[in-house]
């Protein structure tokens, strides 16, 4: 078995005024050759936008890109002509495929938006882009860790990659066993909210641990939280 700790106050932090924003892999100005990825995960970015404002259109391709609002409105729109607005308990997916060009904005005139990006490599380059909203909220039930992507058809969501995304909301003392899906898969467990103890590490907000070369592991919640696990090949 094999573990990287990633705290919270190691991540690369950039004030924008308008975002503020922690990139736990290199991304844009942060640069850490020892963070680009944990396997077939690319970026995790967690980003606080100001009312009224956001990332204006532009393009991306060949990039599965997850997007998970925690607080506010996040608005969506695209080159492909789709616009939306989701909330907590709404995800949002994008396969960008051959290329796309899209925006985000914070849907609200009076509160921040806070909401984590997420980008994976896909299994297939070259795709027609395509992008999806999709309510999770049936299968995030308190104590229980629900998965919300998988690409089976076993849960509400999928990107064209063998990951398989959890999350859920613990209290204290709460164990969770963890059985990877599928041989060669890592799996990166990010804490959105309270504590965890994981393989004799202790961890708080916005903390990451990576976990690979393992079959199962075992989370011991110690302050009542929200965990996301992202598990990906390596």
């Amino acid at each position: 078995m094999k573990i990287v700790v990633d705290k919270a106050d190691t991540r690369g932090y950039f004030d924008h005024v308008w975002l503020k924003t922690h990139h736990t892999f290199s991304f844009a100005d942060y640069y850490n050759h020892d963070r680009m990825n944990f396997g077939a995960l690319r970026v995790l970015n967690d980003d606080t936008v100001s009312p009224g404002r956001g990332f204006d259109m532009h393009p991306h391709q060949n990039m599965e890109v997850i997007s998970i609002p925690l607080k506010g409105y996040l608005t969506h729109g695209d080159s492909v002509e789709n616009a939306s607005t989701i909330t907590p308990g709404d995800i949002q997916v994008m396969s960008t495929g051959r290329g796309i060009f899209h925006s985000e904005y914070n849907g609200s005139d009076t509160e921040d938006l806070q909401f984590l990006q997420i980008w994976v490599f896909p299994k297939v380059k070259n795709t027609p882009p395509e992008y999806h909203n999709y309510d999770v909220r049936s299968v995030l039930k308190k104590n229980h860790l629900g998965v919300i992507i998988a690409p089976d058809g076993s849960a509400p969501a999928s990107i064209l990659q063998d990951a398989w995304f959890s999350m859920g909301k613990f209290d204290a003392g709460q164990t969770i066993d963890y059985k990877m899906h599928q041989e060669g898969n890592g799996v990166y467990m990010f804490i959105i909210e309270g504590e965890a103890d994981v393989l004799g590490q202790s961890l708080e907000k916005r903390d990451g641990i990576g976990i690979w070369d393992t079959k199962e592991f075992q989370v011991n919640v110690t302050k009542e939280a929200h965990l996301l696990l992202m598990e990906v090949p390596m």
